[in-house]
């Protein structure tokens, strides 16, 4: 998933981004409202952390600015412990949960997951598609019972496709989502990995979970399509 970063502490900043990219996360960092706004604007994230206390434009400005524009991703504020009124305002403006200072890094990675699973209609963190079997907390991936041992790029785009099974995903919207701004991108690299992961996931071509749409992208089953009698 891609997460966008607005604090303007560098040494948290840096903390929650290096935590988010070991989680597997794609990550845009800003240090003020104002290249906060710009980043939310100009990259498709699924996720913002936000600081209150931001210079340049306020973090509760950014937030209503946000969803002015309609941009519907979940938003988790950062704010100081003893401003109760600060959550209160957060939460009004538009956005969806708080962590307060101090905080451990493991908490919001915790909140992070969740509002971006509740964002996709998952209510439970062990995600399902026919007989794959991802959970969100241990990163674990396994088909009909039997362990699948993914890289970290592969693992996030299964992720990424099973919270939108059922859904056409393009390779521009994957490679969005996987890589970072200022990384090489590549969209003929989308296909080696998908050809990877279908490999892994289904060795023996039984059920075909990702199907490819010409000229559109790609589409995770749902549901387990019967398996061609064929091929068994």
């Amino acid at each position: 998933m891609r997460i966008c970063i607005i604090e303007d502490e560098p040494v948290l900043r840096e903390q929650l981004a290096a935590a988010l990219r070991h989680a597997g996360h794609t990550v845009d960092a800003a240090a003020d409202g104002t290249e906060g706004l710009y980043a939310l604007r100009e990259y498709a994230a699924d996720l913002a952390i936000v600081d209150l206390g931001l210079p340049g434009i306020a973090g509760l400005e950014l937030i209503r600015t946000a969803r002015h524009e309609g941009r519907r991703l979940p938003i988790l504020i950062l704010t100081a412990r003893d401003r109760w009124q600060e959550k209160v305002a957060g939460l009004v403006a538009g956005a969806d949960d708080y962590v307060t200072k101090p905080f451990q890094v493991e908490e919001v990675l915790a909140r992070v997951q969740a509002l971006i699973r509740r964002a996709a209609g998952y209510a439970d963190p062990v995600l399902r598609a026919g007989p794959i079997t991802l959970d969100t907390r241990t990163q674990a991936v396994s088909v009909e019972g039997r362990a699948v041992e993914l890289t970290s790029f592969e693992y996030r785009m299964l992720e990424y496709l099973m919270l939108r099974a059922g859904q056409v995903v393009s390779k521009g919207e994957l490679v969005d989502k996987l890589y970072e701004h200022d990384a090489e991108r590549d969209s003929n690299t989308i296909e080696v990995f998908v050809g990877r992961l279908r490999r892994k996931l289904d060795p023996e071509d039984r059920f075909h979970p990702i199907e490819t749409l010409r000229g559109r992208g790609y589409r995770l089953q749902p549901e387990a399509p019967a398996a061609d009698p064929a091929r068994a």
